[in-house]
C-alpha cells in the first residue's frame, strides 16, 4: 500500500516551499522519520514518514511554491 506524504495542518498557510529531502528517493524509511522539510513564510517544518517503507518522491525540492495540501510523495510499505 502507498501512504501519502502530506504537510500537516499549518493553520492559514496556503503554500510552502520544499527545502529538502533528507533521504533520497528509493531509501528505506521508518514511521516517524523525517522525510522532507518545508518552509513557510515564518518557519521551517519537518515532515515525518506516515509508515515504514520505501520513499517515493513526487515533488522535488526547489524554489517553487506548492500547495500546502499537496501530496509530496509516498511511502510504499510493500516495496
Amino acid at each position: 500500500m502507498k501512504h501519502p506524504i502530506q504537510i500537516p495542518s499549518l493553520g492559514l498557510v496556503e503554500v510552502v516551499t520544499i527545502t529538502g529531502w533528507p533521504q533520497p528517493a528509493g531509501a528505506r524509511v521508518t514511521k516517524g522519520q523525517t522525510v522532507a522539510t518545508v518552509e513557510t513564510e515564518k518557519s521551517e517544518v519537518e515532515i515525518e514518514s506516515p509508515a515504514d517503507g520505501v520513499l517515493e518522491v513526487t515533488i522535488a525540492a526547489g524554489p517553487d511554491l506548492v500547495s500546502a495540501e499537496a501530496v509530496l510523495g509516498y511511502i510504499d510499505d510493500e516495496a
